[in-house]
């Protein structure tokens, strides 16, 4: 059966118990199945049949708009002063300035002062007590619940200005949130005009500016200078130099020529470039970016999972203690029944969930987009909090650590063959293998404009090497380890050998059934900022840093001594790999594992957090991985913990402040100093302060 599932954007969500309500209302429409509302990508998943009516209907509470998914949103700026909410509360902060001053002149029990009061709540509060009212029949305890019985109670106990105040600072409270958790999103819609809505195209003679959606699979896209790419695709014509910033974060512009892959949302800064278009709009790899830190967002962090059951049961409890609070007193102990009525009420008001609520949210939306904008792909809080616990550091060598570009950097001739003949022999051989190490010594034949030699019969050796027929001889190329099956190696090339490998080198011996006829001798050369990167990893903290490779023990120990690393682990299968991480795991806990995500696939997935390097273009990558660096830069990793440290520290510290703040206003009650306004001053205070705090994640940038 097919899945009717439509998704759309949303408007106005201002807040973690508007998103609940929405949700609900939605999933009391007869025709839909079920839904999942995305608060911080402001996003909704419908299953089943709903017009976008009925569901605005849904949200008009809150004024919610809805808009499907696809269609590009015209941001409808209205001013901050403009907005019907906002001019309600200036209108009842007028009322309420006004009402003071007549108290002042009148008297506080004077008919005029009490009804400028009663206006100014009225006025200020409409909306509030609508939803209020309408919860407190359907039994839903929510922070406009509360709100509405402290009102109803303040007026009820002849406290008008009070009450009054109370909804102005509601009112006041509720447009910041609004705005702040506004700002918290932006993050993620700058992602969203990065790539242009139309494209140039070719078609035939005919060259015309098209809508992205219209354009298909292998059209030719005509890309001028200064001008944004509109579509992934592939170089046929032309050379320039593209600011790929948006999608990797690299801050130097990549030369891109024929064959080369261009993405949407990059710059192109030099000459005309003609591109086919290899991906639709739905699939480029800004698309996947943008769906992904959208998913991300849903998908609760530990923490957000534990605020929200707490929040459940907390705000029932605050209502049971603001009843005995209001009661006890005056029924056991004498106390004055409007004073203790009073108290009830600010316990209620001070006791609003809503800071808490919001505490771990707007800090991982506020993160995720922070990390995103700068080319770095975290695929959910969960894994924001992982890597921010993480201990140890695990990383694949070739193409992480190291260029993944390894060089030919000796080459020893011995019985009759001299050195280019070795070399003719080996590149022979490897033209058949896809070996990084292949490539290498094809690379450094065609160099040297080696006489070339045809070989026949390849048949690859597992783990070990190749061989084939050259001149009607077999020839072996490989690891000491396959001649040692061979023939028996002297003590003076074995001498040769370790002294190579002690440099870092990989050796391959080349030679026939019964003779060793050659070394040749390749490096993978280390990234320049490798070592200053694990210095900074272990500055922010990271107990072990562990080098994972297929390399020999001798070139291994070699490299992870010249990167400064705590362990270096070699000659490890994939398999042996998978092993050392879950022994990793077990020893220290949180563990990441740093690859390509093609080769380490399972190594990546049984680490605590997977990170892939050059995820662009990559779909490898990007799925298999928790947190995908876009550029194949590794600089990217001590931004990526130190982020995720600094996240785990906001939300600790939103926690922390929230319920501090309150449990210091209910002391208050003690000596009596607890007013309906100062209850809600500290409710606001603290929701502003978790949400200002969440906001500094936006400056986080490289160490």
């Amino acid at each position: 059966m097919e899945d009717n599932r439509n998704v759309y954007r949303l408007q106005g969500l201002s807040c973690t118990n508007c998103a609940a309500k929405f949700e609900k209302n939605i999933r009391d429409i007869q025709t839909v199945e079920d839904v999942q509302l995305n608060f911080g990508a402001s996003k909704i998943t419908v299953h089943g049949e709903a017009t976008i009516d009925q569901l605005e209907q849904a949200g008009s509470f809150d004024g919610i708009k809805v808009y499907p998914e696809r269609q590009r949103l015209v941001e409808n700026k209205e001013s901050f002063w403009k907005k019907r909410g906002n001019v309600t509360a200036i209108i009842s902060l007028l009322l309420i300035i006004v009402g003071y001053i007549l108290s002042f002149q009148l008297g506080e029990e004077n008919p005029f002062t009490i009804g400028v009061f009663l206006l100014s709540i009225l006025i200020g509060g409409f909306d509030l007590f609508k939803t209020g009212l309408k919860n407190l029949t359907q039994h839903q305890f929510d922070m406009k619940t509360l709100m509405t019985i402290a009102i109803i109670g303040a007026v009820v106990i002849g406290e008008w200005g009070e009450g009054a105040v109370v909804v102005f600072l509601f009112a006041l409270s509720e447009a910041l949130e609004g705005y702040s958790m506004d700002k918290a999103r932006q993050s993620i819609r700058s992602l969203m005009d990065i790539a242009p809505n139309r494209a140039t195209i070719k078609r035939g003679n005919e060259t015309m500016e098209i809508d992205v959606e219209d354009v298909h699979i292998n059209d030719i896209m005509l890309i001028k200078p200064g001008q944004k790419i509109a579509m992934d695709g592939e170089v046929v014509k032309g050379q320039s130099s593209i600011n790929q910033a948006a999608i990797t974060g690299e801050s130097i512009p990549v030369y891109k020529e024929n064959g080369d892959e261009v993405f949407a949302g990059t710059l192109n800064e030099e000459g005309v470039l003609e591109v086919r278009v290899t991906k639709n709009v739905e699939d480029t790899t800004i698309a996947k970016i943008i769906h992904l830190v959208e998913e991300a967002q849903e998908e609760r962090a530990h923490s957000q999972q534990f605020i929200e059951r707490f929040a459940k049961y907390y705000t029932p409890a605050i209502m049971f203690i603001a009843l005995l609070v209001a009661v006890i007193p005056p029924l056991f102990f004498g106390g004055i029944w409007s004073e203790w009525v009073y108290n009830g009420l600010a316990v209620l008001v001070v006791g609003c969930p809503c800071a808490l609520v919001i505490s771990t949210p707007v800090a991982i939306v506020t993160a995720i987009g922070n990390a995103a904008r700068k080319g770095v792909l975290i695929k959910g809080g969960v894994h924001l909090e992982e890597t921010g616990r993480l201990k140890v550091v695990a990383f694949d060598k070739t193409g992480t650590l190291t260029e993944g570009k390894p060089e030919v950097t000796d080459v020893l001739a011995f019985s009759n063959m001299n050195g280019k003949e070795i070399l003719g022999h080996s590149a022979a051989i490897e033209a058949f293998s896809q070996h990084p190490l292949a490539s290498a010594i094809i690379r450094k034949a065609e160099q040297e404009h080696i006489e070339t030699y045809t070989a026949e019969s390849f048949q690859s050796i597992t783990g070990k090497g190749a061989k084939a027929i050259i001149n009607r001889i077999v020839y072996f190329i490989g690891s000491p380890t396959l001649f040692d099956e061979l023939t028996p190696i002297s003590n003076n090339r074995e001498k040769q050998i370790k002294e190579l490998q002690k440099q870092g080198k990989t050796v391959m011996l080349v030679g026939t059934q019964d003779e060793l006829k050659g070394i040749i001798a390749v490096a993978d050369q280390v990234r320049a900022g490798s070592p200053s990167i694990i210095q900074k990893l272990h500055r922010l903290g990271i107990e072990k840093t562990v080098m994972l490779t297929g390399d020999n023990e001798a070139t291994g120990k070699a490299i992870g001594n010249q990167l400064g690393l705590t362990e270096t682990k070699a000659e490890l299968l994939p398999q042996d790999k998978l092993n050392s991480i879950k022994m990793l795991r077990e020893k220290h806990g949180n563990v990441a594992m740093v690859g390509d995500g093609v080769n380490d696939a399972p190594a990546l997935a049984t680490a605590t957090v997977g990170i892939a390097m050059g995820g662009a273009g990559t779909d490898a990558a990007i799925e298999t991985a928790d947190i995908s660096l876009m550029a194949d830069e590794l600089e990217k990793l001590p931004y990526t913990i130190s982020l995720s440290r600094k996240t785990l520290k906001v939300i600790k510290q939103n926690v922390t402040f929230a319920l501090a703040l309150k449990v210091i206003a209910l002391l208050l009650i003690i000596p009596g100093w607890l007013t309906l306004w100062l209850a809600i001053i500290a409710d606001m205070g603290a929701t502003l302060i978790v949400v200002l705090n969440s906001l500094r994640l936006m400056k986080t940038n490289y160490e």
